[in-house]
């Protein structure tokens, strides 16, 4: 396994992390200590606001686990891949692709995540 699938692995085994101790010591193993996360709705900097981003995604999906779509795709410091949200009842919901950039030790100084597919919001009631 080259650096690239190795960042993307540590990277969704942050995201599945299910308790506080064990995701943040996958966001330390995973990113450099000012690395950086942005998505279309999301723009956070450090171990500590990743930290954060990850519990919000939890309690906004409980028992969803993300899952690599497809292969890993790296040169020099960069890797892109697909990914899914994966419910409990086994569908997808959400899926996208992220965009890193590591560091010489191969940990993740930024993330660019884009949005593929997301569930529709309910219409707003009158």
């Amino acid at each position: 396994m080259g650096i690239h699938e190795k960042a993307v692995e540590r990277y969704l085994a942050a995201w599945n992390a299910t308790e506080p101790s064990g995701i943040a010591t996958a966001v330390a193993a995973a990113w450099a200590d000012d690395g950086g996360y942005t998505d279309p709705l999301a723009s956070v900097t450090g171990h500590s606001e990743i930290f954060g981003l990850i519990g919000a995604v939890q309690a906004q999906f409980p028992g969803h686990r993300f899952r690599l779509f497809g292969a890993v795709d790296g040169h020099h410091d960069v890797a892109r891949f697909g990914w899914e949200l994966i419910a409990p009842d086994g569908t997808a919901p959400v899926a996208g692709f992220d965009v890193l950039t590591l560091d010489p030790a191969g940990r993740i100084r930024s993330v660019f995540g884009f949005l593929d597919r997301v569930p529709a919001l309910p219409a707003a009631v009158a």
